[in-house]
């Protein structure tokens, strides 16, 4: 029977993910990404999933795409993985949970554009990043080319791109890419925690942050405005605002639902 290149676990309201070739430094095969797009498209037909956090097994997070196998895919079998890649990204983005990436090792090519889709990336102090495209003659794929630039700039990206060489995970926590930065030997536990506090908060409100985070590449002030207008309103009639605002009025914890 062949491993399963995904693993999944429920713990309470969390989804943990596991990238699981470690053999390959979890490279991508085909069925990892067509499990992952479909274990994320699915959280929404399971409300008690609140949280998701995605990981690597072994060494690394994932090295990104499988340089064994490059050159051997005629340009029509190589349109469609890229296509079903971009399935899982537009996914993780459509999500209406939150989903960290816990990035430990190497996080390269496009297993570093992975992590930038996610909503927030914890990482150990010793990991590093890489757009190793170029070493092998691609442009990068996985939505670095709409990530990276927004995040450190046009000529830092450019820089990353064509250079394809290591940027720590220092460097980036200093340039605001992740967020939290632990020892190796908390990592996992530390990333819990933070899964768990969100998978308590206000499930709804945290979809509806995302998809105005989204939004507003693309969106005016006055269009963005007239978003926190119309979601606003119904956020009101909400459960968790509701309990929000008697747990503040009764200066006690709220203990939201997700609904």
């Amino acid at each position: 029977m062949l491993k399963e290149h995904l693993l999944t676990e429920v713990k309470n309201n969390v989804l943990i993910v596991t990238l699981n070739r470690p053999e390959s430094l979890n490279a991508f095969s085909p069925d990892m990404i067509s499990n992952l797009t479909k274990t994320i498209t699915d959280v929404k037909h399971k409300p008690h999933i609140r949280a998701v956090v995605i990981k690597g097994a072994g060494r690394s997070f994932t090295a990104g795409g499988d340089v064994k196998s490059m050159g051997q895919a005629s340009a029509g079998q190589l349109y469609d993985h890229v296509g079903k890649m971009n399935d899982c990204i537009l996914a993780m983005d459509s999500s209406e949970v939150p989903i960290i990436a816990a990035v430990h090792g190497f996080a390269a090519g496009a297993g570093f554009n992975l992590a930038l889709a996610c909503d927030l990336i914890v990482a150990s102090d010793d990991s590093q990043f890489a757009m190793s495209f170029s070493q092998v003659g691609l442009i990068s794929d996985g939505g670095g080319s709409y990530f990276l630039p927004k995040l450190v700039g046009p000529h830092l990206a450019k820089q990353l791109f064509f250079s394809a060489e290591p940027i720590s995970a220092e460097r980036l926590y200093q340039l605001g890419v992740i967020n939290y930065l632990f020892p190796l030997n908390q990592l996992e536990e530390e990333t819990l925690k933070l899964a768990d506090n969100l998978a308590n908060g206000p499930t709804k409100a945290f979809g509806m942050m995302k998809k105005l985070v989204s939004h507003s590449f693309t969106a005016t002030l006055d269009e963005m405005l007239e978003q926190e207008r119309i979601t606003q309103t119904l956020m009101a009639s909400t459960e968790d605002h509701l309990e929000g605002v008697a747990a503040f009025k009764e200066k006690r914890k709220p203990e939201f639902t997700g609904n």
